[in-house]
């Protein structure tokens, strides 16, 4: 299974530098778990960069995949991780979801760069 980060996301639907590498698992949807915390971030920064049409359209595209809901059990995994890791609630709430479902997290954020089960790639400018 594998998760993308809202980061990797809104990097994918930019075709920016490293959309190529986050291209396997998000175009593998039968592998792909979406936390609903990035349809709320990748919807978030879409509206005001290209409407909300563009928006709906990238989020109708993440839900072809399995949405994971924000439950009581994840929210204390997360909490746990946050206080663990130093983590901020989204990125301890992303973290918490991959891996209560086993997933591979894909990122371009470097505070993840270092963990077990994530799959990194430098953000280019």
């Amino acid at each position: 299974m594998n998760l993308v980060d809202s980061s990797a996301w809104l990097e994918y639907f930019a075709n920016g530098p490293n959309a190529a590498f986050f291209a396997p698992p998000i175009e593998n949807t039968p592998r792909l778990v979406v936390a609903t915390l990035n349809l709320f971030e990748v919807f978030k920064r879409i509206v005001p960069q290209r409407g909300e049409g563009a928006a709906l359209k990238a989020v109708a595209h993440m839900q072809q995949a399995r949405v994971m809901d924000l439950d009581s059990t994840l929210a204390l995994a997360a909490a746990q991780l946050s206080l663990q890791l130093k983590l901020p609630l989204a990125d301890s709430v992303i973290l918490a979801s991959a891996r209560a479902c086993h997933a591979t997290l894909w990122t371009q954020d470097e505070h993840f760069a270092r963990l077990p089960g994530v799959k990194y790639v430098m953000r280019k400018p």
